[in-house]
């Protein structure tokens, strides 16, 4: 079991400090303050193994279970607490049952259950614990539970649909680069062996061409190799930089085709979360900052953070949506239609709703498009390489015939 150094205040305002063994910082502090302590700093030692690296990971629909379950527990009467320890007993996922345990002793030691949700950022983002934090303010946690649940399945299933729209294209790409490599190394080499056991020298251009586009490829295939690991490392490093971010972020915005459907993505993700937060009471600021932190683009990012600015200064939300560039004029002026009649969650939800199933035509559209031009580059490369490869054998059938 992990050990925890800690530091504590008693009563009388004197420092206490010591170690602990226990499985989480959580339950360092519970005890701490069942003995009339006031916790300080807590740090865990060094030495020993923990289940802490393994498995952070917790899928969206374990989440979704537990979110509408909770809310179901709730909307009974249940105490939170036996809620917590109900559903903990019951989880089977390793790590998310280790989170409930640890969220369900810092309820217990008095700590609210959003603020305890916000000690594992990892499993529960910031519009999850804001969200929770509105409805035990409001007293409406399991109405919002229920909103929540909601919200996470329906940008699940259009998180789903872009990555099954994604795969498809990604996966005939490399299939293609691999058939194209065999060919390249393998194929070409063995009809280039034969050709010069023959004794053939006149060659047709692009047989020449593909032998030796073959044997540069095999000379230089480690480089090669090597120089894609290097950039691709490299575009990872930029990519996590504020500039690089939003260089790539803004190319892939205005992609010729999948710019389209990254930007129908964002205003029905934007949309749907807005909805949400403000459905449940969250201040507009607050719920504009919590959206831009989970917007996935850092142009979309940007024009909402503009957008919060400016409504700080007192201006109304449509025109700077609509100097960004990125909302499409008809998604801002129902939302200025909303902000006019007060029922602006209504209206984004709308939104929302008409853009998912505008990702599906455009996931449509984009299927339909590049399903024919992949086939076309695959045929072309496979057609081209066998061109070369058979000519000069045509060419000597040929010649034998006229002898």
């Amino acid at each position: 079991m992990p050990k925890f150094s800690w530091e504590a205040e008693t009563a009388d305002g004197k420092i206490r400090d010591g170690v602990m063994d226990a499985p989480s910082a959580q339950e360092v502090e519970s005890r701490l303050k069942q003995k009339d302590l006031t916790p300080g700093k807590i740090t865990k030692k060094g030495g020993g193994f923990s289940l802490d690296i393994l498995g952070k990971s917790v899928p969206t629909k374990t989440l979704v279970v537990f979110t509408r379950q909770l809310a179901t527990m709730i909307d009974a009467g249940l105490p939170l607490v036996q809620c917590l320890d109900i559903l903990s007993q019951g989880e089977p996922h390793p790590y998310f049952k280790k989170v409930m345990i640890e969220v369900k002793g810092s309820v217990e030691g008095g700590t609210t259950f959003a603020d305890a949700l916000k000690k594992h950022p990892k499993v529960f983002d910031n519009l999850f614990c804001n969200l929770v934090a509105a409805g035990e303010l409001g007293g409406i946690l399991d109405t919002i539970l229920n909103r929540l649940a909601s919200y996470t399945e329906k940008s699940m299933a259009t998180q789903m649909k872009v990555k099954k729209a994604m795969k498809y294209p990604m996966t005939v790409l490399i299939v293609s680069l691999g058939i194209t490599y065999g060919l390249i190394t393998n194929v070409i080499p063995t009809f280039g062996s034969m050709f010069k056991s023959m004794g053939k020298k006149d060659l047709p251009a692009i047989t020449e061409f593909m032998m030796k586009l073959s044997d540069q490829m095999i000379l230089y295939m480690p480089y090669i190799g090597v120089t894609a690991v290097v950039l691709i490392i490299a575009y990872k490093k930029f990519y996590a930089t504020p500039k690089g971010r939003l260089l790539f972020d803004s190319i892939y915005i205005r992609a010729p085709v999948f710019g389209n459907l990254i930007r129908k993505t964002a205003v029905s993700k934007f949309t749907r979360t807005m909805g949400t937060l403000i459905s449940s009471g969250v201040p507009i600021l607050d719920a504009l900052e919590i959206v831009a932190a989970t917007a996935g683009n850092k142009v979309v990012e940007n024009a909402i953070l503009h957008t919060r600015d400016r409504i700080s200064e007192g201006k109304s939300m449509t025109a700077p949506l609509l100097e960004s560039g990125v909302f499409p004029k008809m998604v801002v002026q129902m939302i200025g239609v909303g902000e006019t009649t007060g029922a602006m969650d209504v209206m984004l939800n709308k939104i929302a709703d008409f853009y998912d199933d505008e990702v599906d035509a455009a996931i449509d559209g984009m299927m339909a498009m590049l399903e024919p031009l992949i086939m076309v580059l695959l045929g072309g490369i496979i057609g081209t390489v066998m061109m070369a490869m058979y000519l000069p054998i045509f060419s000597m059938g040929d010649a034998l015939s006229s002898e």
